[in-house]
């Protein structure tokens, strides 16, 4: 059996919105897209390498696909340490609109019901799946209670506003961390697992 590792890069205020590039996600009129960059360095480029590397596969949403579908394919050179495993690993997409084949080599839809999907993908054996930005599928995940790990680059940074992984049910879910580490720019990088009840 396998893990389902969300790997996020979050504000303070826990917001995961469009870290990359200021239009990568202006949705409901945000306008901090790109927040992230200026906190990125090397520990935490080295972060995301291992995280990449050790995955079995990839969990992804729509327009993350999209994004990432749309860039790692043709990255420079400099860039293969990443693009290497996003390009030739699995990757299981949620996303009623898209459909087969899909363009980026080794990219499959999610069927049926996407918990039920997932659920199914975590009872096969190999390397953990690792589920990157994709706020709306994380959500879904953590109400099924399908994340086993949450691997989170936290900035020091409140854009007051934006969309969040985490969700106001009301539910209390308690977490247990596992590792961390502070970066020069004051980033810190947590691995947190489900608490044992």
């Amino acid at each position: 059996m396998r893990k389902v590792v969300v790997d996020e890069w979050m504000s303070l205020d826990g917001v995961a919105q469009a870290p990359g590039a200021p239009d990568e996600d202006t949705t409901g009129g945000f306008q901090h897209g790109g927040w992230h960059l200026p906190f990125f360095e090397d520990v935490s480029q080295k972060w995301v390498v291992e995280n990449i590397s050790g995955a079995g596969g990839f969990l992804l949403g729509r327009r993350t696909y999209e994004i990432l579908g749309g860039y790692w394919p043709n990255a420079p050179e400099e860039e293969q340490v990443v693009a290497e495993p996003l390009n030739k690993k699995p990757k299981y997409v949620a996303s009623t609109p898209l459909s087969e084949p899909l363009e980026w080599h080794n990219a499959r839809l999610l069927r049926g019901d996407v918990p039920e999907a997932v659920a199914a993908l975590k009872q096969e054996d190999g390397d953990d799946l690792l589920v990157i930005g994709s706020t709306e599928l994380v959500r879904t995940l953590i109400e099924h209670d399908l994340v086993d790990e949450f691997r989170l680059m936290i900035d020091p940074v409140i854009l007051g506003g934006g969309k969040r992984i985490f969700l106001e049910d009301g539910a209390l879910r308690s977490l247990r961390l596992i590792e961390s580490q502070v970066t020069s720019t004051g980033a810190i990088l947590a691995t947190y697992a489900q608490a044992q009840d």
